[in-house]
């Protein structure tokens, strides 16, 4: 493994650097929020607008759906999102993306059916495919200096768990205290609230984000007229042809560890024999404690890669520090914590949570250095949405449909044991492509 020692010398940042760190911060963490929500909310939601019993099949339909089409729209949206990216610039789009999502997670507080729920849940997460790429192309280009620029992506990637911290907190909230809300449709259901507290955290973004800087590298060539017309075709072309599709495969499997298995958790929960029979509001209760270890252990997954980043040379070795142990660890973590011991399973998620979500942001820092500017929206989109969101979250819907075929005696272990096997499968997969990733030629941004 090739090492190199901390960064030194790196200028400081100047207070509207801090700002702009601090605006990315709340972006990615916003990003977060909305789509941890959804593992929370939709079993409450099922039951009150579905009216299916967790477990049957008909139950286990709507939570691949909600899960897995959704992705595919940000999938697609988010590919033409990356293409402007590159057209129109960083930052216009990086406006309207975050507008779209906050208002459709409102929207949804308010859904009265699972068809409209489902839409709404599309077009949040259009809004939040869109934001990622836009904003890691943005920063990327903020900051030249390649240490500099290799922190700022990871510690302000690293923050992005915060979203999930605030999630989680939210529903417990709302679990907690919400019959002292406002009813909504004549209830006082959680979910509903936790959905519309999704249009919170983009209000600031909203008011600072559209008089923040242009990227200047982009600004620069569009200025000059020498900014390249960005080509799907051209990531296909010999010089990016292997980049492409080693990342739009490793990333899928990056998600398929978190859609397959990790977000399934809050399911699992509820069929412990410490939760069982608890009335449902002490279950929702104690989901949301365990979502918090999976939360913790992402946030400080992300703070381990964003300080790793800047000290070990070789993307592959820094890549494998997080796959290793999770392609040991996690299958175990659902095999056996998720059927037997509530505790157990709050140290192991929290585990699960470090080593996959770790992963996220180490794309973030790598997918920047190996696509130039007028390319560098475009290619990560690519590997985000078509591998990430199209492919990678069509593991919830393997987990799901594993579910209905796996031995167990209650509808939890069945999902637990899924989990497993898909986990293990999307982990071994991620492993031996990595032995094709190409490492960037340099540290500096491809021009």
């Amino acid at each position: 493994m090739n090492h190199r020692p901390p960064a030194r010398g790196s200028s400081s940042l100047t207070f509207i650097q801090w700002i702009i760190c601090g605006v990315a911060s709340l972006g990615f963490a916003f990003d977060t929020y909305e789509l941890l929500m959804l593992p929370l909310i939709i079993r409450p939601a099922l039951l009150e607008l579905a009216q299916v019993k967790p477990g049957t099949p008909e139950f286990n339909a709507w939570v691949g759906m909600l899960f897995y089409i959704p992705a595919v729209a940000g999938g697609i949206f988010g590919l033409l999102g990356g293409y402007l990216t590159d057209r129109l610039g960083r930052r216009r789009v990086l406006v309207w993306s975050i507008l779209l999502y906050a208002l459709s997670a409102c929207a949804a507080g308010y859904a009265t059916s699972m068809v409209l729920l489902l839409i709404l849940r599309c077009t949040t997460f259009i809004g939040v495919c869109v934001e990622f790429v836009a904003a890691v192309a943005w920063l990327a280009e903020l900051f030249p200096e390649p240490k500099q620029r290799e922190k700022v992506l990871g510690y302000t990637q690293a923050l992005s768990s915060l979203g999930g911290l605030m999630v989680t907190a939210a529903y417990y909230v709302v679990v907690t205290h919400g019959h002292s809300l406002p009813a909504i449709r004549g209830g006082h259901e959680a979910w509903r609230y936790t959905l519309i507290s999704g249009v919170i955290p983009a209000i600031p973004l909203i008011l600072i984000r559209p008089f923040l800087p242009e990227s200047p590298i982009w600004q620069e060539k569009k200025s000059k007229g020498t900014l390249k017309r960005p080509s799907l075709a051209e990531l296909f072309q010999p010089a990016l042809r292997q980049t492409t599709w080693v990342t739009t495969l490793m990333f899928a499997c990056s998600f398929g560890a978190a859609f397959g298995a990790i977000q399934h958790t809050p399911r699992i929960v509820p069929g412990l024999k410490e939760v069982r029979d608890l009335p449902r509001p002490q279950q929702e209760q104690t989901v949301s404690k365990v979502q918090l270890y999976q939360e913790l252990g992402g946030l400080m997954g992300r703070f381990l890669l964003a300080f790793l980043a800047v000290r070990i040379v070789a993307r592959r070795s820094l890549l494998r520090i997080f796959q290793v142990p999770g392609l040991i660890l996690i299958p175990l973590v659902f095999l056996y914590p998720a059927n037997n011991s509530l505790e157990l399973l709050n140290w192991g998620i929290f585990l699960a949570g470090l080593l996959t979500v770790a992963q996220f942001s180490f794309w973030g820092n790598y997918l920047p250095r190996v696509y130039p500017t007028h390319l560098r929206g475009t290619g990560e989109s690519f590997a985000a949405n078509v591998g990430g969101r199209m492919i990678g979250t069509s593991a919830a819907l393997l987990t799901t449909q594993f579910a209905n075929i796996m031995p167990g005696g209650s509808p939890s272990a069945k999902l637990a044991y899924a989990a497993a096997a898909v986990a293990l499968l999307v982990y071994a997969v991620g492993f031996l492509a990595s032995f094709w990733l190409p490492e960037p030629e340099q540290d500096k941004l491809p021009d």
